[in-house]
């Protein structure tokens, strides 16, 4: 895998539930395709409602090896600064020391450890997630929602994924606001991928 420089949410995600939906062979490298990618999150705002919010830059890329699931791996980073919470103020005081501090820590990024199966379409993905400067375990549920040639462009091999999971922002050192702004925050993303050659 390669670290690349802009990105994740978190993203990410599961190759190995490809396996189920292709037969054996080597293992194969992803892309993720940033312009069917959203990696999206959710923080309750003084128990009153969800503000929804997401991240515009995201790349990432996974090595999938069918013959031995659990040795695939993601790597997915996300530019800080390309937060989104459709109001320019709020982005603005997000990017701040308050917050992510993008100036100092401008990248999040998702590195999984471990794939388990729970089930045909879905597994389970652990991964160490750097924010803020801060480097905590993450797990993320992953449903695979389809994986085949592209129904357009038949030389492309595509993959799709949605995961969901929590972290607390706390735990990485971004404590403004709390308990007033919700701690517990939920990640949901949703991406294709394209088989590399």
């Amino acid at each position: 895998m390669r670290n690349l420089n802009v990105k994740t949410v978190i993203t990410a995600l599961v190759a190995a539930l490809a396996a189920s939906a292709a037969p054996a062979q080597a293992a194969d490298h992803y892309l993720l395709d940033p312009t069917h990618t959203t990696v999206m999150f959710s923080v309750n705002h003084m128990g009153f409602s969800k503000v929804y919010g997401r991240f515009d830059k995201v790349e990432g890329a996974f090595t999938l090896d069918q013959a031995a699931p659990e040795n695939s791996s993601v790597v997915v980073t996300i530019d800080a600064a390309s937060i989104d919470t459709n109001q320019a103020k709020r982005d603005d005081h997000l990017r701040s020391k308050d917050f992510f501090e993008v100036a100092t820590f401008p990248q999040l990024i998702f590195k999984s450890t471990a794939v388990k199966k729970t089930g045909d379409k879905t597994a389970t993905m652990t991964g160490d997630l750097t924010l803020h400067g801060v480097t905590k375990p993450v797990s993320l549920s992953v449903t695979l929602t389809g994986a085949g040639p592209h129904p357009v462009d038949q030389t492309k091999t595509i993959a799709g994924f949605s995961a969901h999971g929590t972290l607390k922002r706390s735990d990485f050192g971004m404590n403004y606001g709390v308990p007033v702004l919700g701690d517990e925050i939920e990640l949901i993303i949703e991406t294709e991928s394209i088989r590399q050659p």
